[in-house]
């Protein structure tokens, strides 16, 4: 083999030169990476079950992405383009500072925030579920938890029982950690002996403040209240039960219910003290008991009690109870006054039923007698019989009127406007006498429906179109009905409308076709005119477009009111038009004895030569568009047709360039150009001779002279 020469290796060393450093520049370059960066962690510092906002964006679109608290993931998502939100609540963990991770899923690029959980300490008593209470010498259970707590931390609670009478009693508890992270919880009862001091009791009516401190901070804090009821509400008839505790043995003591209106104060043989100092007794909520609330108070005051006297409230409050106001046609009245007495104590309560007539009254058992009215008019009475929640229907006498408008050939009259218009005398506290108008308009079937009407009055109904009433003569209606729904008939009446029809030249037109349509709707009509042009249409009240046909063609179209019979003259000026066609050559020379044709679509053409003058004349032409030809004689193809717009009596001129008028005949231009072009060529060519010749002989006598 032959070693290669510096010549053959001068490319690979230039190939090098030039891509060595290309490829040092090229791994130098930056490169694009993912990336995630925690905006905000919205709050960074809470309780455990805190919600949290993390708003973080990454530097891939719509990437996956994880969020974990510590190591515990919380969520896997999308993001959304670029940007990453998303909102928990902080999972069990123990005090201090921890991490909240959002990393890609796809790449594993992470950032990482923090968050600070904070111990809470929180306390609850196990009470009943209202209305029931605790009575007094009940037991009451105490919770105290604590969540976000340090790792196995000893923690231990002083915890504290103010009673109404100002008396202490404490007791101290260790918590116990649960198998939840950061979770410590006690449980203790009260009173027991276990309290400081052992005399610990619930004999007392009033709140109860439980506290838990540690040294002087106070970390959590409830109460709880002990009464001498069972429950804080009772109904009529119900059972009350009363017990109060620290009384002298086999005394007799008196329980005194008073409330707004009514005293109650029980029999002493029924409110005697057992043995163990105890009152323990029922009372039963009479039928008649107001719905307010009620003191009850036991007497005498022990000697231990002057500090917290046993004195409790409670209330009859009422059935939630519905009214649903409703006319004969069962359809929901809105702002119907509702007056409804207590037939036990007589007592008024009264409200308004809403827009969706509806009623709303807190009513105790019992009968009620229940008055409704209507624009201060009674409109009805009902008898409620209440034991419990309960909806009712109340129906009133107020009557919906069908208000029909229909014409002569009962037709239905749409879009007619309706004015109701009444006088009724109130009888709500004072008599009044009132006036009032309603109005509408009626559907596309003519109907109207005007809903809750007071019946047994005189009503006054209008009914109009166009602003203008036709009723007048038949708009009362007496003692409208107490019935689900009273029909009304309107008639709509028919006007007679006398019409004449003439041409352009005033002359009448015979066997014109007329047709009425109502510009709203409703009933039309169609007449022929006779021998003078005129006919008769009855129409209805309202406002017609009266159109004029002749040969089906429409001369005439207009709008004319009815609201009365009439006479009216249509003239069509389109009809009976003169219209004369002149016809000329290229040089504007008239063109006799050509034919001339003139169409008008749905028609019989008209057709006639021009005379000397080039023209030619046709009577009674129908205006409109028209198409105009005219043929010379012997051909069968027109030599010029145009489109003309013909509103009135006028001439149309027509011009064929292709001809001109030579000594009474028609010649073709382009034939007459030939003939010019050829006369001109002799006439240039002689006088080209002629020149030549006048020039030579001068120049012959010259040379003659010469010689």
């Amino acid at each position: 083999m032959t070693k290669p020469t510096l010549r053959t290796l001068k490319p690979l060393l230039l190939l090098l030169i030039i891509c060595i450093p290309t490829i040092i520049i090229i791994s130098n370059m930056p490169t694009a990476k993912a990336d995630v960066n925690i905006l905000s962690i919205t709050p960074s510092e809470g309780y455990v079950g805190t919600t949290v906002q993390i708003t973080a964006n990454t530097t891939i679109t719509n990437t996956t992405y994880t969020i974990l608290f510590d190591t515990t993931p919380i969520v896997t998502a999308n993001a959304v383009e670029y940007n990453i939100t998303y909102t928990f609540q902080i999972p069990p963990a123990t005090r201090g500072t921890h991490t909240i991770t959002v990393r890609e899923t796809q790449t594993g690029v992470e950032a990482v925030g923090q968050f600070v959980v904070d111990t809470q300490y929180s306390m609850e008593v196990h009470v009943p579920t209202a209305p029931n209470q605790l009575q007094e010498n009940s037991t009451i259970g105490i919770s105290l938890n604590i969540t976000g707590g340090e790792a196995n931390f000893p923690y231990f609670a002083n915890v504290t029982v103010n009673t109404p009478a100002k008396t202490t009693f404490w007791m101290n508890l260790s918590l116990t950690a649960l198998s939840t992270v950061g979770f410590y919880n006690a449980t203790t009862n009260y009173p027991t002996t276990a309290w400081t001091p052992s005399t610990a009791n619930t004999n007392y009516t009033g709140t109860y403040t439980v506290s838990w401190q540690n040294e002087a901070q106070v970390l959590a804090t409830t109460t709880f209240f002990v009464g001498i009821t069972n429950q804080t509400s009772y109904h009529r008839q119900d059972s009350i039960g009363i017990k109060a505790v620290d009384y002298t043995p086999n005394d007799n003591v008196t329980i005194t219910i008073t409330g707004i209106t009514i005293t109650y104060t029980t029999p002493a043989f029924n409110a005697t003290v057992d043995t163990n100092g105890i009152v323990n007794t029922n009372w039963t909520v009479p039928s008649d008991a107001p719905r307010q609330n009620y003191n009850l108070t036991i007497t005498p005051v022990p000697a231990s009690k002057t500090n917290a006297s046993d004195t409790q409230t409670f209330n009859v409050p009422g059935f939630n109870v519905t009214v649903s106001t409703r006319n004969l046609a069962n359809n929901t009245v809105p702002n119907v006054f509702l007056e409804t007495r207590d037939d036990a104590t007589n007592v008024n309560y009264t409200t308004l039923s809403d827009e969706n007539g509806t009623a709303h009254f807190l009513l105790e058992r019992g009968n009620f007698t229940s008055h409704a009215y209507f624009k201060d008019v009674e409109v009805g009475e009902t008898t409620l019989t209440i034991a419990q929640e309960a909806a009712f229907n109340f129906t009133l006498n107020l009557t919906t009127a069908i208000i029909h408008v229909v014409d002569t050939q009962n037709q239905d009259a749409p879009f007619i406007a309706i004015t109701l218009s009444y006088n009724y005398t109130t009888n709500l506290d004072t008599s009044q006498n009132k006036s009032e108008t309603q109005s509408g308009q009626t559907n596309i079937t003519g109907i109207l429906q005007m809903d809750s009407l007071l019946p047994n009055i005189l009503y006054t109904l209008n009914a109009s179109r166009y602003g203008q009433v036709f009723n007048q003569n038949n708009n009362t209606v007496q003692n409208l009905p107490k019935t689900a729904y009273a029909p009304i008939t309107i008639l709509l009446p028919s006007e007679t409308l006398h019409i004449a029809i003439t041409d352009s030249n005033n002359n009448p037109i015979e066997d014109a076709t007329i047709t009425a349509i109502e510009l709203m709707g409703g009933s039309s009509d169609t007449a022929t005119t006779d021998s003078n042009g005129t006919a008769d249409l009855t129409l209805t009240f309202g406002k017609h477009v009266i159109s004029v046909y002749k040969n089906n063609i429409l001369l005439n179209e207009t709008n004319l009111d009815t609201f009365s019979e009439q006479n009216a003259t249509i003239n069509c000026q389109l009809y009976g038009l003169t219209v004369t066609v002149n016809v000329v050559d290229y040089f504007g020379q008239p063109i006799s004895n050509v034919n001339v044709v003139l169409e008008r679509e749905g028609l019989t053409p008209f057709s006639g030569p021009t005379q000397s003058n080039g023209a030619v004349t046709f009577e009674n032409v129908i205006g409109g568009e028209v198409h105009v030809t005219v043929y010379i004689a012997g051909q069968s193809q027109p030599v010029v047709a145009e489109d003309a717009i013909i509103d009135g009596s006028e001439a149309i001129s027509l011009k064929i360039e292709k001809y001109v008028v030579v000594a009474g005949f028609l010649i073709e231009t382009s034939e007459l150009t030939t003939i010019i072009l050829i006369v001109l060529t002799v006439l240039i060519l002689l006088s080209v001779e002629v020149y030549r010749r006048r020039h030579r002989k001068p120049k012959k006598s010259e040379n003659s002279e010469q010689e």
